[in-house]
């Protein structure tokens, strides 16, 4: 199937790893003109050359850090200025800490919302003056399955992540008009980077292996096992391309059935 996403301008944050990196490879596969992000100059260069030469497609590095306010307005204005525009954005930060309630202060909440709310706003908001010019245009928002189904020892990130979601669908009420689809994607535990530091830190706390830990939580998907990137940024590519443009204000699990609930 032809998603139709070739020739279209991406702009996708947290992105030298991880969910942010398989999402910005499904584009370029694709033929998508992709800039990516992340904080680390070094690890972003490397990452974009990988996808260059394995896609073949324009792949730029715009490295910043997207909690600091100045920054998602730069990285739009360079997206645009290498590409002419913008089609697509994809929204993505690392996670904040984990820890239970009583371990954090006002800082680290504050902190927490700042990566995984404002990165957000911030970026749409800097991007929307050129999404309204695109005729196909999608923000994508990656956040997580905890918006449904709390993960323990995850306060911030189930808290936090869900002002995202209710970010997300109200913007897809309120600029569907305009001709902006707006979804965003929950994964599950997916095969990263930060998924086996999250083990690494169970695996401390109760004198296990990382092994061990990725074992166990592999036994909440009826499949057996954690997803694989790739698969997450099947579903990602598909619900930013023009293939799914009657599909806006949607929160798709991407969890390989881990999470419980009917609705």
């Amino acid at each position: 199937m032809d998603l139709g996403l070739k020739g279209k301008r991406a702009l996708v944050t947290g992105a030298s790893r991880g969910l942010g990196y398989a999402t910005a490879r499904g584009l370029a596969l694709e033929g998508a003109r992709v800039a990516l992000n992340s904080r680390d100059p070094e690890k972003l260069s490397k990452a974009a050359a990988i996808l260059r030469d394995e896609s073949g497609s324009e792949v730029i590095a715009c490295a910043g850090d997207v909690t600091d306010p100045a920054v998602p307005e730069r990285l739009v204005s360079q997206t645009v200025q290498a590409f002419g525009g913008l089609d697509l954005l994809v929204t993505n930060a690392g996670g904040p800490p984990p820890g239970k309630f009583e371990t954090f202060d006002d800082s680290t909440w504050h902190k927490a919302v700042e990566l995984s709310f404002m990165t957000h706003v911030r970026l749409i908001r800097a991007a929307l003056p050129y999404l309204r010019q695109s005729e196909a245009a999608c923000v994508l928002a990656i956040t997580s399955y905890s918006v449904k189904q709390p993960i323990a020892n995850l306060i911030l990130s189930n808290s936090v992540r869900l002002a995202t979601v209710g970010l997300i669908k109200s913007l897809a009420l309120e600029l569907g008009a305009e001709g902006i689809r707006f979804n965003s994607i929950l994964p599950a535990w997916t095969e990263t980077e930060r998924v086996k530091e999250l083990m690494a830190a169970r695996a401390k706390a109760n004198q296990s292996t990382i092994e061990e830990e990725i074992q166990k939580q592999a036994k909440d998907s009826p499949l057996g096992r954690m997803g694989r990137p790739e698969e997450f940024a099947n579903a990602a590519a598909f619900l930013l391309s023009p293939a799914a443009s009657y599909i806006t204000g949607v929160m798709l699990s991407v969890d390989g059935g881990m999470y419980k609930g009917t609705l």
